[in-house]
């Protein structure tokens, strides 16, 4: 059975068919949950209540074609507020291959620079590079013109680099700074 009729059936009160959507769907959403949290409680939990809410609302799901969509943008903006509600700094998952040292700085460095964004840019940024959806794709999720989306992500970029420019800057300056108490 397709998506589409899996849809169908759910709107109609198939619990069975809602629970194969969530299952076709659960690893995705619990990348996206992990890479807003970064701790596999409150990913999970994430995956609990967005899963609730989707059931409770699918009869309001309009084009049964976009259940997957609809259902990431429940998730994002259950990340989003959440994060705001318990004030916490949200870390993206570390893909770190062991034994290559450059390689974990420079994440860590970018992970890093991500956390400081808006919550709109940090949402591109994941469903781009972490979950290779493309411009269209984000813009149904976020419920926003491709042209925006567009704009929103050369914008976040453009602030990935200052950030990190910064950062890089005021590592050296430390650096500079250590070495000049150490000769004193």
């Amino acid at each position: 059975m397709d998506q589409f009729e899996l849809t169908r059936l759910a709107r109609q009160g198939d619990s069975d068919a809602f629970y194969n959507l969530i299952c076709e769907h659960k690893e995705q959403m619990y990348k996206i949950a992990y890479s807003y949290f970064r701790n596999n409680q409150d990913a999970l939990e994430a995956i609990q209540e967005v899963t609730y809410r989707a059931y409770n609302n699918i009869h309001k799901l309009k084009q049964p074609q976009y259940f997957k969509t609809w259902l990431l943008r429940i998730l994002i903006n259950y990340c989003i507020d959440e994060n705001k509600r318990k004030k916490k700094i949200a870390v993206l998952p570390d893909t770190v291959i062991a034994g290559q040292e450059e390689d974990i700085d420079s994440k860590l460095e970018i992970n890093h620079a991500i956390e400081k964004l808006n919550p709109n840019y940090k949402s591109i940024i994941i469903l781009k590079y972490f979950e290779d959806l493309t411009i269209n794709d984000i813009a149904s999720v976020m419920e926003k013109p491709a042209g925006t989306i567009k704009t929103w992500l050369n914008r976040a970029l453009k602030e990935l680099r200052m950030i990190l420019r910064e950062e890089e800057f005021d590592d050296g300056d430390a650096g500079r700074k250590a070495a000049a108490r150490t000769e004193n």
